[in-house]
């Protein structure tokens, strides 16, 4: 399977599943190839045959951008090592989550979340340990009778029921056998990154620009987050606007890269802006508004520059 092939798979189950899927990320490198958005579901997709190829440096920037826009980040391959990704598991990948093309489908056409995730040493299930509790608790079961039937300690039984250790599936199957009801909890992908852009994590670190016209940006009040691998330099906002931010000297490559701000800043549901440095030959691309950086000196502030975009905004032409 090739990456492209891998791509349009990944493009037919969203939009199967009502995503509205941006245009392909076609620049190198890149965090991500896509970003989908389903009402308040907002995805960043990086797609990659090999799931371990994906490097510590792309994943850290795939979760600053989607925590900063408020979306989930997701890695989506065919294989793992010398083996190939199984249908319902979710693995995990510098705290993405990561999953075969069977499996997206599966949860966001069918609603059918996955039950198993994989760890060093195998995979495994989450037990619901409040309906253990019960089962066992219906069958008139001590903790320590079910540990011995399944060979194990009445540590383990104990931290089924606590939440706090996840079972072989083996384990699961055998415990669902004997005391008759369902255990194992269904996976929530989008779980861990539940949050909007409009609540930051109080965890959240972002290191502002030093120097150059992100720098004069951040003084002007924004916070500005840094991108490497993406058609734009930074996300900029304030507290009444967010926008994908571009700079660079007006070229055919960087027209290129204002359309593709344009398609992405729609599905993020944020404002594109393309800084200039020199002179422009438009005010704008698409929905992406372009300024040139002497533009920027007469600022004093946000607010200042909010109404600057606002009003070329009202004013975008297709180029």
């Amino acid at each position: 399977m090739t990456k492209d092939i891998l791509i349009h798979q990944i493009i037919d189950v969203l939009e199967k599943s009502n995503f509205t899927v941006s245009s392909r990320c076609n620049i190198r490198p890149r965090s991500f190839d896509l970003a989908a958005r389903q009402d308040d579901v907002l995805l960043f997709c990086k797609a990659l045959y090999n799931i371990d190829s994906l490097n510590e440096e792309t994943a850290s920037e795939m979760k600053a951008l989607a925590g900063y826009l408020g979306g989930t980040p997701m890695l989506i391959g065919a294989k793992t090592r010398d083996q190939m990704l199984e249908d319902s598991v979710v693995y995990v990948r510098y705290e993405i989550p990561a999953l075969n093309v069977q499996t997206l489908y599966d949860y966001f056409v069918e609603g059918i979340p996955p039950l198993i995730s994989a760890a060093p040493g195998g995979l495994y299930v989450s037990i619901d340990g409040d309906v253990l509790r019960d089962a066992r608790s219906q069958l008139s079961m001590s903790i320590g009778s079910l540990a011995s039937h399944l060979g194990v300690s009445r540590r383990t039984i104990s931290k089924y029921e606590e939440g706090c250790m996840d079972a072989s599936i083996d384990v699961v199957l055998e415990l669902e056998e004997l005391l008759d009801v369902a255990l194992a909890k269904s996976i929530d992908i989008l779980g861990p990154f539940r949050r909007s852009r409009q609540e930051p994590d109080e965890n959240d670190t972002f290191q502002p620009p030093t120097d150059g016209i992100l720098s004069f940006i951040y003084g002007l009040g924004y916070d500005v987050l840094s991108i490497s691998q993406a058609p734009f330099n930074a996300v900029s906002r304030d507290c009444s606007t967010t926008f994908l931010t571009g700079v660079s000297k007006y070229s055919n490559a960087m027209v290129k890269r204002a359309h593709l701000m344009s398609n992405i800043s729609t599905i993020t549901r944020t404002r594109s802006v393309y800084i200039i440095e020199g002179e422009s030959k438009t005010t704008s691309v698409e929905h992406t508004v372009l300024i040139e950086r002497k533009e920027l000196d007469s600022l004093s502030d946000s607010e200042e520059l909010d109404d600057l975009i606002s009003e070329r905004a009202s004013t975008t032409v297709d180029y």
